[in-house]
């Protein structure tokens, strides 16, 4: 019990020490109705994905709940290896972590009847595929239908 309230209060350290909006490297403002930039949820409630464009260049990072008896339960980021936003089409793939990576292929839509910068007003739909990685560097592959959805622009982590 005590690691999990330690794990809260690191989580809560962590968001503070975050800017609540991030400006692309080139020094522009985030724009909420033209750039698919910011925080998404993931696969569980407090697994996120933040997504940074800048020049192009799709980047960004997963943070997720770790599975395995080594990381059960601590926060781990995992960060996009290789990623592309061609018009609406996105495609990411992250690093390896614990012998697990994703690869997601799918959409990123505005939602209509939502005001930019508010909650949902982005949702990222498709398949994820989550790569696990056994002692004997056997990979094996769970596929899934994942929607993830944008938060409210100013929020930095929930």
């Amino acid at each position: 019990m005590l690691r999990y309230i330690g794990l809260a209060l690191l989580v809560a350290l962590f968001a503070t020490l975050l800017p609540a909006q991030t400006p692309s490297q080139s020094g522009v403002a985030h724009d909420p109705a033209t750039d698919p930039a910011g925080l998404y949820s993931f696969v569980k409630e407090g697994e996120t994905v933040q997504l940074t464009l800048d020049d192009g260049v799709l980047d960004g990072y997963i943070t997720r709940f770790g599975d395995s008896d080594s990381d059960k339960g601590l926060l781990i980021d995992q960060f996009i290896s290789k990623g592309s936003l061609n018009d609406n089409h996105l495609t990411f793939a992250t690093k390896t972590v614990h012998g697990v990576w994703y690869e997601f292929d799918g959409t990123i839509q505005i939602q209509p009847g939502k005001a930019p910068g508010a909650e949902g007003y982005r949702v990222i739909k498709g398949t994820l595929k989550q790569h696990t990685e056994d002692a004997k560097g056997k990979d094996s592959v769970r596929e899934r239908s994942v929607e993830f959805k944008s938060f409210p622009e100013g929020v930095s982590r929930p």
